[in-house]
């Protein structure tokens, strides 16, 4: 047979949204299938011909301004249909920088669980599984994109969109796809549905056209003779193996739910991938990147890498579509290979074409469940054709600790925490079941003697008496005014240097009274609603990196900024430092925001002066009743955010709220004031100096003090030591300075001495006991 076998598909363009035409974009082919034996072969999607991987990103770029014009600029989330377009659904995902992308599979992944199924009635494998590590990736408000390569009825849409509209519950859908074959009737059906379920549906896509196929097609189809698979060569090419690393909870794809945040660390993953095959392919300079199946994006990527070290570089993947193969002109499908399913040996896959100028290498890719004996005889089949293969096993991606990583759910008040829902979302699990709280002298026993880490439990909730709490009150009343000046002038530094659009992530628990008042400043003083987190940091152990993956899944991590109430030595600004520096797959700022720098180890600032913040004078009464968080390995599993417990028994107690109210009645009184502190602060040389460190180093030598963690400099620290800790004695530089009158209550009821030191670098320091030795050294 020498002419065309698919002479009997007639394709005609009807119209066009792009620079393409219908006839541009896909090419008839044959398929022994009696329920659709015609296929169109698309000329940009890299799925049976080798594609210029720039000529498939460009596809789905355009694909997506379509997209961006149907809703308005509106940020979405986009849904691939598996196998074929699942590298266009990442594509077009990425153009638009959707929250999330998502893919159907076919594949079953073992221990996670499918949350919703459809069906495509004309396609060789039917079933469509929607196995997300969490149900609520399909939920949400956002416009969904449903994409597909080619739409010939839209019956699979309409499926895909009635199984997931119940849960999803959104408002607004598009059905997207490179060419649109639909005809009148098809589109009627779609607008039925979007009436019946009262939703909004668009379609769009490059291209648009008919298919008209001669009569008998499908009888003249199947009697065809066998095509022939499986080319041999005189010379059998070569098979060398590469063993790629990937990190373990970072995506390979949208099988299991891509989000925005994963971009930053799968571009970083490509590169070193590209890297690696790089120095596989030795001298070969033209090369044709072979994904498997439904992993379609990573080897498109991975081309595109590869093209720019030098390489001449196609992209295409492996099929489990049977098409008609026959080296006819004309016809797209000219040779083809078929193996044994490299995952679970159920059926056949097939590859087609796979060739390239100039001798090119075949790029095999595939990920770990697919790296079984099947895959390494379905590399030699290829070899076999004469073409060297460089057979790349992607593995480390883990779809199940992926999961892990992502179920951590956040807690509001009131159920959490006595601060109102809109005030602060804590990022922490909720241990307040648990016991955990243990005498404060035994506690400090064990940490001191390496037993156990402080943030593993709590010590007893101190609860001060009445005289305490009334100069409580009055170190409020008096203090309100100046906390709200290094409130609003924090604030104004963060909007100036940061912009409008960035969230709030205070570190918990001292940070919090400090990220609710600058967020209320900044509605007050420029209308803006600014979303606020409460994060846990632990000495020595780090920041919480679920509580970080998860600002980064929901937000643009640059527009993150850090809150803390104040520094001492500045330990916990070298912590957070440290913990973003390594944290994958994101770009986190380390400017550490904090009302009150005494120790200048921070940028951004209300004030250096070492004075009274009154939410340092309580511990949770003040703090939202939440206790300072936890770390401990037995009940902090993997996946889960940084423990706390909700005191709700302390509420008749509590003045946390009424400390926000008393600040922010003051803010109106201070914009003035504000205004110069703003001026001040951003013309000054604000590079931290450390000398709060150098300052305790100097306390810890006169004092004969082994370790600097025994010394806590600044009124706030100050106020832990003698609240949460066994004091020694107290340090202050000016015996009856009012910024420490409640130090020196706290320090006489516990029987703490006080010694004065005039040229103390603080306002006051607090010495912790060692209680092997009865002093601090």
């Amino acid at each position: 047979m020498n002419h065309n076998p698919a002479d009997g598909i007639a394709l005609t363009d009807t119209g066009s949204s792009s620079s393409w035409a219908a006839t541009q974009l896909v090419r008839p082919g044959l398929r022994r299938n009696p329920r659709r034996a015609h296929l169109l072969v698309s000329t940009v999607l890299g799925k049976h011909i080798p594609v210029d991987p720039d000529v498939v990103v460009s596809a789905g770029e355009e694909l997506a301004g379509l997209v961006a014009a149907a809703v308005g600029g509106s940020d979405v989330d986009v849904l691939g249909f598996a196998e074929t377009a699942t590298g266009l659904g990442h594509t077009v995902a990425t153009a638009l920088g959707a929250h999330c992308y998502l893919h159907s599979t076919r594949r079953i992944v073992p221990g996670m669980t499918v949350h919703g199924e459809f069906e495509e009635g004309h396609s060789h494998a039917t079933d469509h599984l929607l196995m997300p590590t969490s149900p609520d990736l399909l939920a949400g408000d956002l416009p969904l994109i449903l994409v597909d390569d080619e739409i010939s009825t839209g019956a699979t849409a309409l499926d895909a969109l009635r199984q997931i509209h119940p849960s999803a519950g959104r408002g607004h859908y598009v059905i997207a796809s490179l060419v649109d074959m639909r005809t009148a009737e098809h589109l009627a059906a779609a607008a039925a549905v979007a009436t019946e379920l009262g939703i909004r549906i668009d379609n769009v896509s490059l291209a648009q056209g008919s298919v008209e196929l001669a009569p008998g097609l499908v009888e003249t189809v199947l009697a065809l003779p066998d095509p022939t698979f499986n080319p041999v060569a005189a010379r059998s090419g070569s098979v060398h193996r590469v063993d790629a690393q990937w990190p373990a909870t970072l995506p390979d794809g949208g099988r299991h739910g891509f989000l925005r945040s994963d971009a930053a660390g799968f571009d970083i993953a490509i590169d070193a991938l590209a890297a690696t095959v790089d120095a596989a392919l030795a001298d070969s300079k033209a090369v044709v990147v072979i994904g498997h199946e439904e992993l379609m994006y990573l080897p498109l990527r991975l081309a595109a890498a590869l093209q720019k070290r030098g390489h001449s570089a196609l992209f295409q993947t492996t099929t489990r579509s049977p098409a008609y193969v026959l080296d006819a002109p004309d016809y797209p499908l000219r040779r083809g290979f078929e193996f044994t399913a490299p995952e679970d040996e159920s059926g056949l896959r097939y590859l087609y074409n796979a060739s390239a100028p100039q001798d090119a290498t075949l790029v095999l890719v595939a990920d770990a469940p697919a790296d079984t004996d099947a895959l390494a005889a379905a590399a030699g089949t290829l070899a076999a054709s004469g073409a060297d293969v460089v057979l790349v096993v992607v593995t480390g991606a883990d779809p199940v600790a992926l999961e892990l990583a992502r179920r951590a759910r956040p807690l509001r008040g009131p159920q959490f925490g006595s601060y109102a829902a809109e005030e602060v979302t804590w990022l922490l699990k909720d241990l307040s079941s648990v016991s955990l709280e243990a005498g404060i002298e035994e506690r400090e026993k064990r940490i001191q003697a390496g037993e156990a880490h402080y943030a593993e439990s709590l010590p007893v909730e101190y609860q001060p008496d009445l005289a305490y709490r009334e100069l409580f009150e009055k170190v409020l009343q008096e203090s309100a005014s100046r906390l709200a000046v290094a409130v609003g002038t924090v604030t104004e530094v963060v909007l100036a240097e940061r912009g409008h659009d960035i969230a709030l992530a205070s570190l918990a628990r001292a940070g919090t009274p400090v990220g609710i008042l600058m967020r209320r400043w900044a509605f007050t003083a420029h209308g803006i609603e600014i979303p606020h987190y409460a994060v846990s940091i632990v000495r020595d152990r780090g920041i919480d990196a679920v509580a970080l993956r998860y600002l980064a899944d929901h937000h643009d991590s640059r527009s993150v900024v850090f809150v803390d109430g104040w520094t001492g030595k500045g330990a916990i600004a070298r912590e957070l430092t440290a913990a973003l520096r390594d944290f994958p797959g994101a770009e986190f700022d380390d400017d550490l925001a904090v009302l009150a720098d005494p120790g200048n180890c921070a940028r951004t600032y209300g004030t250096r002066d070492d004075f009274l913040i009154a939410s340092a004078c309580l511990n949770s009464t003040v703090s939202g009743l939440v206790s300072r968080t936890v770390l401990n390995d037995s009940l902090i599993r993997p996946g889960d955010f940084h423990g706390a417990k909700y005191y709700a028994d302390l509420a008749p107690d509590d003045v946390s709220r009424h400390l926000l109210d008393t600040v922010a009645a003051r803010f109106d009184d201070v914009r003035d004031e504000v205004t110069t502190s703003v001026r001040s602060v951003l013309a000054s040389d604000r590079t931290p100096t450390w000398s709060g460190w150098a300052s305790v180093e100097k306390v810890r030598a006169e004092y004969g003090i082994s370790h600097v963690n025994f010394v806590k400099p600044g009124v706030g620290e100050t106020t832990r030591v003698l609240l949460r800790r066994v004091p020694w004695r107290v340090l202050v530089r000016d015996a009856d300075a009012p910024e420490h009158e409640h130090i020196r209550m706290l320090a006489a009821a516990r029987g703490v001495p006080v010694d004065v030191v005039p040229d103390l670098a603080y306002s006051c320091m607090g010495l912790i006991k060692n209680v092997s030795s009865g002093d601090a050294s």
